[in-house]
């Protein structure tokens, strides 16, 4: 019982990631279904003003004693959260659901490309194995690939999204141990609805939508998840290292396709193979042996 409890909070962090891309995959369709009563900026400010008056009330005695560094750090990761939201939520209205999830996957390899490029930081040899995995699953899960890109106004926002979506979680990591996780929690969220709603014309969003009770159950929902994902990249994120990270939340679409064959999708074969080759890839990243121990 000692050895799996101490396995247990050793890999406590990494459980938790991956509990959240559950509930990450699940918010795909949800976000889909929200666009029928808002226009996708509006949302997005909306989604994560709630979150930000969810967490904002649970940390409020943390609240007093923001420092600059807090600020700096949640602001720039709230940047990153507006420009991957909101790139990949207006995509979403030219491109089809496939398309937007297979670029959105470019995160996971991008991640330790730009770790390396970027702080000179070379992930260990396991986890580039494991990337690989996993990006080859999500081609397979999402039906798509490289051929099928035209550069075509959905598909360039959705990668410009994945490219903010990487730097998010190598901010996240960077600043990890170095800032209060409720503070900047609170900020990051509050940057990424203040933006959303003041690019709002940028995104030709020139009118409020219609008031619906449906996008106000929505939206508290979704603020609810965004919060608690959100809050739990930044604490495990302390702990494991933005490449691993990355690949264990390609298992997001992973649980979306799992949510979208409930929902009445159709899920082939080839996607059942992907989805195994991303968990592969997860596991493949958390192995380290022995004899490849001098590989950084």
């Amino acid at each position: 019982m000692s050895n799996a409890s101490s396995w247990f909070k050793a890999k406590a962090p990494q459980i938790a990631l991956i509990l959240i891309t559950l509930i990450w995959g699940g918010t795909f369709l949800t976000v889909q279904y929200a666009l029928n009563f808002s226009s996708p900026m509006f949302f997005v400010g909306c989604r994560f003003l709630a979150a930000t008056i969810i967490v904002g009330l649970l940390s409020l005695s943390d609240l007093k004693g923001m420092t600059k560094q807090d600020l700096y750090a949640g602001s720039l990761i709230g940047l990153t959260i507006v420009l991957g939201y909101g790139t990949q939520t207006i995509g979403l209205q030219s491109i089809s659901s496939s398309e937007s999830a297979f670029l959105t996957a470019l995160y996971v390899p991008l991640v330790p490309v730009l770790l390396w490029m970027l702080f000179r930081k070379r992930p260990h040899i396991m986890t580039w194995i494991g990337t690989v995995f996993a990006f080859v699953g999500l081609i397979f899960l999402t039906g798509n690939g490289f051929h099928q890109i035209s550069f075509n106004f959905g598909q360039i926002l959705t990668l410009l999204g994945s490219i903010a979506i990487a730097l998010e979680i190598i901010l996240i990591s960077y600043f990890a141990g170095k800032v209060n996780i409720q503070r900047v929690t609170v900020i990051q969220l509050a940057v990424a609805s203040l933006l959303a709603f003041t690019s709002m014309p940028l995104a030709g969003e020139h009118h409020l939508p219609q008031f619906s009770w449906i996008l106000v159950a929505v939206t508290v929902g979704l603020g609810l998840a965004s919060a608690l994902i959100q809050f739990t990249m930044n604490w495990a994120q302390r702990s494991v290292a933005p490449s691993q990270a990355a690949i264990i939340y390609a298992g997001e679409p992973v649980w979306a396709a799992l949510f979208g064959r409930i929902a009445g999708e159709r899920l082939p074969l080839i996607a059942l193979l992907g989805g195994l080759l991303v968990v592969l890839g997860v596991i493949l990243s958390e192995w380290k042996p022995k004899f490849l121990n001098k590989t950084k």
